[in-house]
């Protein structure tokens, strides 16, 4: 596996390299149905084909498809029979994401400094091997029941993990411009925000790059609170939210109510040209919020020149922001599972290094229309 090639913002000084991360090496979904959603994936986002296990590689109690897109890799699990822990995840939150997985030069070394620093155990380091080598993996708790993987592959040719086997299909629609996996936010409960602050500092070597109050990410009727926090060399950064106190039930809190606890809210990716990845997007069924169409009466006022025809942009519904290292366009997509929990990011930096603080509003408002359809607000 490479590591990403994205534009990296500033290193952080704050930040502890006590634990090198090279980058994200997975995400793992718990699904009902992961054949199915394997088909949902290819077919709406463009991801491709890589590697399978279940039945057929050995495993007695589930299955996997892995699919990857650029650097971006999805592991979609489904378990095989009733009465398992992968059930009873999905029965709980729904379909959701349950690993994200690290890169790491020794998940040994990784797996030691974590559990020092008071991070709770998952799985102790194992080593794993087949004929094209070894991997060996360890894995902690992060918030609710969500997980770290530390993936450790320096010995390992082989497409995925040892027991995956190459998956083959007939269907493969092509790819949509997705690259790699810019940053995945949290949703925490109310005043636990700064605990998994000082989590990932503490235990992982995190810095906080950035921080939103209640001033800053608010409307009319709801608020939250977001502090953003990056390892030494930017490739991983996790906001996290939590909701703050307004009229109306905000969608940190529908979040928290539908999957019934702490979890991953959004997985945002880069694109490399946001117009024909969206353009593309759209055509296949994807479910994009939509701002105010007034937004981009002024926009331009706001941001300052900038290389896309914003008819486009008003056309498909992106949205820009401008900081000092440059601006940024993003998107983002409706909930992809029954419940309004998971959704997506595609996300565009022109030298960007920030979040779209610009558009908080505008795109809360979006929210809050939908939650208002859905009778959640």
């Amino acid at each position: 596996m490479e590591i990403n090639k994205q534009p990296l913002p500033k290193l952080y000084d704050e930040a502890q390299d006590f634990m090198p991360l090279l980058g994200t090496d997975y995400v793992e979904l718990y699904v009902s149905n992961s054949k199915q959603a394997a088909h949902f994936y290819k077919t709406a986002f463009g991801f491709q084909e890589l590697a399978y296990a279940g039945l057929e590689t050995g495993l007695q109690d589930r299955e996997s498809y892995v699919l990857q897109q650029g650097k971006i890799r999805l592991v979609l699990t489904s378990p095989l029979k009733s009465g398992t822990e992968i059930g009873r995840h999905i029965e709980l939150h729904g379909d959701g994401v349950k690993v994200v997985a690290l890169w790491v030069p020794d998940a040994t070394i990784a797996y030691n400094e974590a559990i020092k620093r008071g991070a709770k155990h998952y799985l102790s380091p194992i080593t794993e091997e087949d004929a094209d080598g070894k991997v060996v993996r360890s894995g902690i708790y992060t918030y609710g029941e969500t997980i770290h993987i530390f993936v450790e592959r320096k010995d390992f040719k082989g497409l995925f993990l040892p027991s995956y086997t190459a998956w083959k299909s007939n269907y493969n629609p092509t790819t949509t411009g997705l690259m790699y996996i810019d940053h995945m936010v949290g949703n925490v409960a109310l005043g636990e925000m700064n605990t998994w602050v000082n989590f990932y500092k503490e235990v992982l070597g995190f810095a906080q790059i950035v921080s939103f109050d209640d001033k800053d990410i608010s409307t009319d009727y709801t608020a939250l609170m977001s502090k953003v926090m990056s390892n030494g060399n930017g490739r991983i950064k996790f906001p996290i939210n939590e909701p703050a106190d307004g009229k109306k039930k905000s969608q940190i809190e529908e979040y928290l109510d539908f999957y019934e606890g702490p979890g991953v809210q959004h997985i945002a990716v880069a694109t490399s040209d946001i117009i024909k990845t969206v353009r593309e997007l759209v055509s296949r069924g994807v479910e994009f919020l939509r701002v105010p169409d007034n937004y981009y009466d002024v926009v331009l006022d706001r941001v300052g020149e900038i290389d896309e025809d914003i008819v486009l942009l008003r056309e498909l519904g992106i949205l820009v922001d401008r900081d000092d290292e440059g601006y940024l366009l993003q998107i983002f997509t409706k909930p992809i599972e029954p419940r309004p929990t998971l959704f997506f990011e595609i996300i565009q930096r022109k030298g960007a290094t920030s979040f779209g603080k610009g558009n908080f509003k505008a795109l809360f408002e979006a929210i809050e229309r939908e939650q208002e359809l859905r009778g959640t607000l």
